[in-house]
Order: structure tokens, then sequence, then C-alpha cells
């Protein structure tokens, strides 16, 4: 499931990503290639409160990566689907 919503949300940053000055891409990229790389780990890692730990530290890698973009975006602008609660639609 949590795959699925990756990549959802990846398709998502996609369709949006003209939205986003270029610096603001890199920035977003760059802490999904981080978080990418810590979710491997976890997945790596038996079941237990350490692969849950792992898998929320990507998770926050990530959303720190998407709050960062969206701060340096042209227009200040976030788009409705990274609104809080959108993706429990």
């Amino acid at each position: 499931m949590r795959k699925i919503l990756i990549t959802l949300a990846a398709t998502s940053a996609l369709a949006l990503g003209a939205c986003q000055s270029p610096a603001a891409d890199k920035v977003e990229d760059q802490a999904e290639a981080k978080a990418d790389a810590i979710d491997a780990q976890a997945d790596a890692m038996p079941e237990g409160a350490a692969k849950e730990a792992t898998e929320a530290k990507a998770d926050a890698v990530e959303a720190a990566g998407e709050e960062k973009a969206n701060a340096m975006d042209d227009n200040g602008e976030i788009a409705p689907s990274e609104m809080p609660g959108a993706e429990k639609k």
C-alpha cells in the first residue's frame, strides 16, 4: 500500500511539476531520493519498531522536502493535492 501511495504521489508531483520553479523541483527531487534510500533500508529490516521508525523517517524527509519546495515556489501557492488532509479523500 505504501509503495502505491508513493507512486501516486510521484505521479501527481510530475503532473504538478510545471507549477514549481526549477530550484524547488530540485529540492523536492533530492528529498525524494533521500527518502527512497531510507525507505530501501527499511525494506531490508525485519518487521518491528525499528522498521516502522525508519519508514517514518523516510516519510518525514519527503514531507520536509515538499514543504521546502513549496516555500521556494515562485508564486507561493500550494497545489490542492498538497493541502493538509488531501490524501484522506
